[in-house]
């Protein structure tokens, strides 16, 4: 187990993440519209930025209610290990998870290309250039965010078991 002080940083870490995160994909949903998109690249694939924009949508409000669940915890004193370690799982799992494989397959992972420098994130489709730009801004922490918490997928994991 974890000592107190070291989960609080981690926790708080994610903290800071979930923020920053969300402050982006919110700022690019709240200033986005099917048709901007559609006219960025002339585009009349709307069936698919919907696709896009809803596995965004629901990748927003993941990070949202594991925000308000992380600044709970760090309110808390003594911060409750257990709960915050099933916390930073559930992360794992419906954020970090979430952004490079959505539910709805609207864009995939390739893990090779990550071992060459490049973006992992594989669309089907040519995605709008903005869209196409906030997801590569947003993988590097994501990207980083997922090393941070591998820890706990095992932890909790073998806990469970």
């Amino acid at each position: 187990m974890m000592s107190n002080d070291s989960l609080y940083a981690h926790v708080k870490e994610v903290s800071i993440f979930l923020a920053d995160s969300l402050h982006e994909i919110s700022s690019y949903l709240n200033n986005c519209k099917l048709a901007d998109l559609m006219s960025e690249d002339g585009s009349r694939d709307s069936g698919y930025y919907m696709e896009l924009l809803k596995a965004l949508r629901r990748l927003e409000v993941f990070c949202d209610e594991a925000n308000d669940t992380v600044n709970g915890l760090l309110r808390e004193e003594p911060m409750r290990e257990t709960a915050a370690e099933r916390t930073l799982y559930g992360i794992h799992h419906q954020c970090i998870l979430g952004f490079f494989s959505p539910k709805n397959d609207a864009w995939y992972e390739n893990s090779r290309a990550s071992y060459s420098g490049r973006q992992s994130i594989t669309f089907y489709h040519q995605p709008p250039y903005s869209f196409l730009r906030l997801m590569a801004h947003l993988e590097k922490s994501f990207q980083r965010m997922r090393e941070e918490l591998s820890y706990y997928e095992t932890t909790y994991q073998k806990r469970m078991s």
